[in-house]
Parts: C-alpha cells; structure tokens; sequence
C-alpha cells in the first residue's frame, strides 16, 4: 500500500503530526510545493507563487515549534490566499490588468491573524476578474482538465482539491466560495455576514461579500474560521484548537453522541419543496436526496418547507450587487476602462444604468427575505439542498439546457442556489455528497441559522465522519473516467 504522502494530508491530521513531532512544518512545505510543481502545468490554480517566503516560514515555525512556542493547529500549515486579499510585499492584482504589479504595503486582516497563527503562505489563488463571475477561466478543474473549478475562488478551489494547498481562503459575493467548493469536491464555508473582517479585500459588493475557508474536510474549515473570525463576534468561532466549538462544549449540538459516534438526533434539516430542486441535473439530485436520506439515517428529521420570495431572488441580487460594484471600481473604471477585461467592463458599465431607486428597493425586499428567513429558521435547525444544479461545466460553455427545454446561463445556473445566503447573511456551508457519472463532483450546501456557523459544522462533520470525505483529484487522470474508487458516498452512474 502506498505510503501518504505530507501534501495529502487533511490540516487537522497535519497538525496533529507536527504537534506530535512526527512530521515538521519544512517537510510538510516541501511536500505541497513539490505537488505544486507538478500539477500548476495542467491546473494553473496560482497567480503568484511565494515558494522561497513559505519555505522561511516553515522553518521559522520549525524552530518556534521545536522551542516550545506552538501557536497552535495553523502552526506551519501550507496556504493560498485569493488574490483579492492584501499581502504585504505580494502581488495582489486582484485577477486583472488593471491591478498588475499592485504590491500591497499591509496585509489584510485575514491574512495578519493567519501569519500570527503560524499558516505558511504559498501564494496567490487565481480569481475571476476582480470576483465579478463563476468560472474562473485562468483555472481548470482538479478532476477534469476540460472543466472549469468554478468562481469566483476557483484557483483557491482547486489549489486545495489538486493537494497544492492543505487550505485556501476565498470570497463569496453570490456563491464564490460554495460553488467552486461543489465543483472541485472540497469544503467550503460562508461565515454570518460580519463575522469574518474584510478589511484588505478587495471588494465586489460591500453588503454582499463574505471571506472565508475552502479546506478538504469539515473539521479543517472549523480551525480556518477559529482563527480568522472575530473574536467579539456573535458567532462561535468554529472548532478551537482541541476540536471544541469554542465554548467548551464539545462539538456543540447533535453532531456526537455519548459514544462518539456520528449522530445528528434532534436537528430539524429543511427539505425545500420548491425552488432549490427546480432546473436541477437528475444526477445532482439524486446525490443530495442520497445525502438527505443518509443524514435521517444518522437520526436527523426531515421536515418540507417552502422557500419564501424565492421569485424575486435574481433581481435583488443584481439590484444590489451590480450598482455597488460599479461604485467601487469608479475611479480605476474611468481612468483605464481598456485595462477591463470585455465581460467585466460590461457589467460595471451596466451598473451606471442602473437608477438609485432600484438600489433601494433592492435593500428594502432584502429586509423583508431575511426576516422570512429567519422565520422559516424557527421551523428548522438548517436548510439542506443542492449547493449547484449541475456539475462542472466545460470549458467555453455557455448555457446549460434543463429537462423541461429552458436555457440557462452557466453564471446564472451556479449562483441561483447560492444568493440566498448571501442576500440574508446566512451561514451557508457547501459539502462534498458524490460524484456524476464522470466522476465530476457533487455538492450538497447547508444553511444555519444567523451565527449557527457551529450547529452547520456539527452537522455537516457529522455527515463527513459517517461516510467519508472526498479524496484529492488525481489531476494526471483524463477529463472522462469512472469515480475514483474508495469515494464512499459516489452516486452509481
């Protein structure tokens, strides 16, 4: 049997071997960057590489852990930042010519907490131009080269999916960490709008955006957030360092039970009766409906609800997001418009149209859909559903065609699932749930409860312990292929 290899490892299973000196923080680097080297010619999932700073790193967090200065699970764990998020003496072009060459003199707060946590950056991940779309065209997909990873944080997706990165953080403005996190068969994990600071990110739409983790399991994305969240938040900060909730209870609620076993006995998971399996691939639902029946095996209760003003979604989403953009690139945007990639350049311009008016009526239906939310979450603990409706598209695809003849765009296609969270502020957590008949990843996302980003991991952990999370892309495979074997909760083509 092959040995495992440092770069496969899961960051809680990495960090349990550096704390019990049974790797170090050096050969753990070593390994990513070697699979780096490796998987970059077919992936591309790095703007900007950082492999001279990450081995420094690795061994100042060596020496630090050797002198008995552990500062805890990120302690000399390899990472990728989306290359909106501020770097000091790192290039963050924020994925576009306009931005090319821009060497930040500060860090985002993200990445300052993560540097005083120990992590060890090795570089920028690939984002669609300034996080305004879904694809991520300088990526491809881990699992399918002729594939898109997903955006607008595909490279930090696929970084983590291809083993070139053991966590990456992303951003999410209308699904941008769960979408690609869906496609490329990783965890991902929009915080409680607030909870994670964005000072130093690049924005795309100030009363959208989010940051948070894309990791290879559940329990990874609770440390990423622990050390990355607010501390005076609301929320709990996801798992500390010894795999609690933060608060002393130990995997908060339902998630364990006396025996340590999986357990999800007493939570309320909402099945949507309407809206998030309209326009569906059959194969999708087929694997989320599996999941569903799976998580009532582990004791959850099932409960049909109706997804309230799901109508009025789409436009609130464009009312809000498009004329925010557009006012935050109206200096660059003016100044240098052909430094615009075309598709960019359209919508911001497009935003300018848009009459203040709508803006706010915009804000005033998003008031009224969180507060349907929030009572539609008084009837369940989490809403459970498909995070996209179709797998990875190809590469240049347009449109996807649905059973019942309608044509859908693919940006359209992967953010109609996704926006809700985003227009509430809702914790919203995508989880790998199967595969296609090709092998391409499904995703299955869970929505919480404001500041229930804990009650989300419990669940989703609990899930992911029972059946097993999906293994690394075997980037040297062809785009068409069976599942791999050993995926324990692949759909049968």
């Amino acid at each position: 049997m092959t040995a495992v290899q440092p770069y496969e490892l899961s960051l809680a299973a990495a960090a349990d071997a550096i704390g019990a000196g049974r790797l170090s923080p050096v050969e753990l680097t070593d390994s990513v960057l070697a699979r780096i080297e490796a998987t970059e010619p077919v992936v591309s999932a790095y703007a900007a590489r950082t492999a001279e700073v990450a081995r420094e790193q690795a061994a100042a967090a060596a020496r630090e852990i050797a002198a008995g200065r552990h500062r805890g699970p990120l302690h000399g764990i390899p990472m990728a930042l989306k290359d909106l998020i501020d770097t000091a003496g790192v290039a963050t072009a924020s994925g576009s010519a306009v931005r090319a060459g821009r060497v930040p003199e500060r860090d985002a707060t993200v990445a300052a907490r993560l540097k005083q946590a120990g992590a060890v950056l090795l570089g920028k991940a690939h984002t669609h131009e300034f996080a305004y779309g879904l694809t991520t065209p300088q990526t491809r997909n881990p699992w399918a080269p002729g594939r898109v990873p997903g955006g607008s944080s595909g490279g930090s997706a696929a970084a983590v999916a291809a083993g070139a990165a053991i966590f990456a953080l992303g951003t999410d403005t209308g699904g941008s960490i769960r979408v690609p996190a869906a496609l490329t068969g990783t965890v991902g994990l929009k915080p409680t709008y607030g909870t994670v600071p964005r000072d130093g990110v690049a924005a795309l739409s100030w009363s959208l955006d989010h940051v948070g983790p894309i990791t290879r399991t559940v329990r990874d994305a609770g440390l990423v957030l622990a050390a990355i969240a607010d501390p005076g938040s609301d929320t709990p900060p996801g798992y500390g360092s010894d795999g609690s909730n933060g608060h002393g209870n130990r995997h908060g609620r339902g998630a364990h039970d006396a025996t340590g076993e999986p357990d999800l006995r007493g939570v309320r998971v909402g099945v949507p009766a309407d809206y998030f399996f309209d326009r569906v691939d059959p194969q999708v639902e087929a694997a989320v409906r599996t999941a569903l029946d799976r998580m009532a095996a582990l004791g959850a209760t099932l409960v049909d609800v109706t997804i309230p003003l799901h109508r009025y979604l789409q436009a609130v989403h464009w009312g809000l997001m498009v004329p925010e953009a557009t006012a935050y690139h109206a200096t660059e945007l003016g100044g240098a418009p052909e430094l615009y990639g075309d598709e960019v350049r359209v919508l911001l311009e497009a935003g300018a149209l848009l009459p203040a008016v709508d803006h706010i009526r915009a804000q005033r239906a998003r008031t009224l859909m969180r507060r349907e939310w929030e009572r539609l979450l008084r009837e369940v603990d989490l809403i459970a559903a498909p995070t996209v409706p179709a797998t990875a598209a190809l590469v240049g695809q347009q449109a996807f065609t649905w059973p019942d003849g309608t044509v859908e765009a693919v940006a359209d296609a992967y953010v109609r699932f996704s926006s809700p969270a985003n227009l509430t502020g809702l914790p919203a957590l995508s989880l790998p749930v199967g595969a296609d008949r090709d092998g391409l990843p499904i995703g299955m996302q869970l929505i919480g409860r404001p500041y229930g980003e804990a009650a989300l991991l419990d669940a989703a952990d609990a899930y992911e312990r029972a059946f097993g999370p999906a293994p690394l892309a075997d980037v040297a495979e062809p785009a068409s292929r069976a599942v791999r074997p050993g995926r324990r909760d692949a759909q049968p083509a």
